[in-house]
């Protein structure tokens, strides 16, 4: 489990970082916050490219950083493989000949994927004989990521990777960074232990990869916890106050049929109209609260087709003083809808009411589960 604990401050009044973060031994966790809240700084630090004031970084058991015993590994001995918002590869050199320097660069005995398979793993077997100024943005993330695999790290550090990216190129990479996550997540590949940190901004991201969560503001780590957890939770800003806040409902994929996607999760079912992969894909739904409506009557002659028995479990405030959030619970399963305070009195809702909770088909989120074939 990486450990990292950092304090550092910029000149006598600048900004401070006074953070602790214990993320899980393998998975992506991620930074999330808004821009200079001190993601970068702590991937820098965790690095060796910033030296901290006062810290400590462990990974693997080895110890980075420890500025009470004065260790600081520099950056070339600390195995962590880096992929910055810029690919940084090598002009001059093929996507092959890139990727092989990373290879070059791994401890004779560590063990990671070799280079076919990462290769296979982010699809660009297409690409080996091109160099980088004849790729897009997306393929040389790509390209800039196998390389850091190949480098066989002992932690993939990844600096906002999809920032530089148009909207087109974000959704083609995402779905390779997915593979790739259950790729160094299954307990019997050799880079099961791998640990990612991932830093973004991108609440879609977050949606799409992380499995462990960390809030920062200010340089400070406001919350941390399992991603669909803190999705859930009303009390933290930083998610429940976006306009596209709501839970992340981790979901299975039934059937297609009649254009629609029929997934299930525990407590009930959704319908979709998005293509999710076929039966038994695994993925996450992001139920927006603002796409939640109530009824405390069961609604008939309705187009909207997920309607689903709940139990009201309670309030919040919301960001918008006209607002509430209503916690529903349909089976061991916690949504959040967002609606008008005057709804609370007009329909006379209550903690323990029965009533029905609404979602179209279109509004539902999801992220595939499988990258898209080379071309």
């Amino acid at each position: 489990m990486p450990e990292i604990a950092l304090r550092h401050r910029f000149g006598r009044d600048g900004f401070a970082l006074d953070v602790d973060i214990a993320a899980p031994a393998a998975g992506v966790t991620a930074l999330f916050g808004p821009s200079g809240c001190g993601k970068s700084t702590i991937l820098a630090a965790v690095a060796g490219l910033l030296r901290p004031q006062d810290g400590r970084v462990v990974v693997g058991g080895e110890v980075l950083l420890d500025t009470a015993r004065r260790v600081f590994r520099p950056p070339e001995a600390r195995r962590c493989g880096v992929v910055f918002q810029d690919a940084r590869l090598f002009p001059h050199l093929s996507v092959e000949t890139n990727l092989r320097y990373g290879l070059r660069r791994a401890p004779p005995d560590a063990a990671g994927p070799g280079f076919e398979e990462v290769v296979a793993l982010l699809g660009i077997a297409h690409l080996l004989g091109r160099r980088p100024g004849g790729l897009s943005g997306g393929e040389r993330q790509r390209v800039a990521l196998g390389r850091a695999l190949l480098a066989r790290p002992l932690l993939l550090l990844m600096d906002e990777p999809l920032a530089a990216l148009d909207a087109a190129r974000r959704a083609e990479v995402l779905p390779f960074l997915a593979r790739l996550r259950d790729s160094v997540g299954a307990p019997s590949r050799d880079a099961a232990r791998l640990p990612i940190l991932y830093v973004t901004h991108a609440l879609d991201e977050v949606d799409a990869l992380a499995d462990h969560l960390v809030l920062l503001e200010a340089g400070r780590v406001v919350a941390a916890g399992a991603a669909e957890a803190l999705s859930a939770r009303t009390d933290l800003p930083q998610l429940a106050g976006r306009r596209d806040g709501g839970v992340l409902l981790p979901c299975t994929v039934l059937e297609r049929a009649e254009g629609l996607t029929r997934l299930g999760f525990a407590g009930g079912e959704l319908l979709t109209t998005s293509r999710a992969g076929p039966a038994g894909t695994r993925l996450r739904v992001r139920l927006r609260a603002r796409d939640v409506a109530l009824a405390t009557e069961e609604p008939r002659g309705l187009s909207t087709r997920n309607i689903l028995r709940a139990t009201i479990a309670g309030f919040s405030e919301a960001a918008e003083p006209g607002e509430v959030f209503v916690r529903l619970a349909v089976g061991p399963t916690t949504l959040l809808a967002r609606v008008a305070r005057e709804s609370l009195a007009r329909l006379s809702l209550r903690e323990g009411l029965a009533c029905w909770a609404l979602v179209k088909a279109v509004t539902l989120d999801h992220r595939a589960a499988e990258p898209p074939g080379p071309g």
